[in-house]
């Protein structure tokens, strides 16, 4: 599948071999205070005042929400705010709270100042939303026993306790709950320095020792192909252990890295195959486009919507594709880069189909 991929950004999916070992990985790789925590520093610096001032007056911390696109650690920043607070974090995600009374059951355990952590909230259904609202502004939640106009509610009180949502898709968020967040942030890519920081703390959990300067030129070609994105880069980092330990001398050199990651397809921007065979099936079939996504994707034998959620956007992020009215186009940065000799046209944004 195209989400197994080893530079997909999104978690492995839990029936999937991988899964159980990278989650543990993960979990053994992440910052637990945010003093280690690298990267976002607005957000952190927001953070850091905020969890001050909860914990000098006793409060729990403003509901906060973190949008932003998947693997840039908005489940480790979670963790890091319980940590910080001295609290507990309890773990459930949207389409988890099926019914009002699954909610019930996730705010009754909680106790004073605990954070309760709900990933994908853009999937809540609306029932369970009317059930939030009381319960983030009151601390309460009316449970109705009948239905019709004579309906019956108990109202059951749970102790003050801090909202953290997290979703890739802030858009789909009703404007209801959105407003109900104090703190809202969006977490943006890492930067190549900000990824090479991470890698170097990473070794250090993995007791990978870094004692040669072609050491550091093997994370900086890491923190390159990682695409901005922490959950990437720890992945990628894994991959090089393995091979530098069994065909290497255990050091994670530039030139072990390239030979690593070259066998596993990805090369020195972080394409793989699908995303070369992508620009390759608009390059040569379409000579460039302008060329509609499902006649490509029927080219390719693959499904639209993967296309569009999971190759397009770091195209687009890197200027290798140009979306237009008459469809997708490839950028002469792309054709560079495949060493393709088309000249693609001036996207032309205001033509209408």
């Amino acid at each position: 599948m195209a989400t197994d991929r080893i530079i997909s950004p999104e978690a492995p999916h839990p029936d999937s071999p991988q899964a159980a070992a990278e989650a543990e990985t993960n979990w053994a790789l992440r910052p637990t205070c945010i003093d280690e925590y690298v990267g976002q520093p607005d957000l952190i610096e927001r953070l850091a005042i905020a969890i001050a001032a909860a914990r000098e007056r006793g409060d729990p911390l403003e509901h906060l929400l973190l949008h932003g696109p998947p693997g840039l650690g908005k489940t480790t920043l979670a963790h890091v705010v319980a940590h910080e607070l001295g609290t507990k974090v309890y773990t459930t995600s949207g389409p988890a709270l099926a019914r009002g009374t699954d909610l019930v059951g996730a705010l009754t355990r909680l106790d004073h100042g605990d954070i309760l952590f709900i990933d994908e909230i853009h999937r809540l259904p609306v029932a369970v939303e009317e059930f939030i609202y009381p319960a983030m502004e009151d601390f309460k939640i009316d449970v109705p026993l009948d239905t019709g106009l004579n309906a019956r509610t108990v109202q059951i009180r749970c102790k003050p306790f801090t909202l953290i949502g997290a979703t890739t898709r802030a858009g789909l968020l009703s404007a209801p709950l959105r407003s109900r967040f104090g703190l809202a942030h969006h977490l943006r890519y890492y930067t190549p320095e900000d990824l090479r920081r991470i890698l170097e703390r990473s070794c250090r959990l993995l007791e990978l020792s870094l004692t040669h300067a072609d050491d550091t030129a093997g994370l900086d070609a890491i923190a390159a192909r990682s695409r901005g994105t922490p959950r990437i880069a720890n992945r990628l980092l894994r991959r090089t252990r393995d091979y530098a330990q069994v065909r290497g001398d255990g050091t994670i050199s530039a030139k072990i890295v390239e030979q690593a990651l070259t066998l596993e397809g990805v090369d020195d921007l972080g394409l793989d195959e699908l995303d070369r065979t992508y620009l390759r099936t608009i390059a040569t079939v379409y000579k460039g486009g302008p060329v509609g996504l499902d006649a490509v994707a029927a080219t390719m034998n693959e499904d639209a919507g993967t296309l569009e959620d999971v190759v397009e956007p770091y195209l687009l992020q890197i200027g290798f594709l140009a979306r237009t009215r008459r469809g997708r186009m490839l950028t002469q940065a792309a054709a560079d880069h495949l060493g393709i000799g088309i000249k693609p046209t001036t996207p032309d944004l205001f033509e209408t189909p």
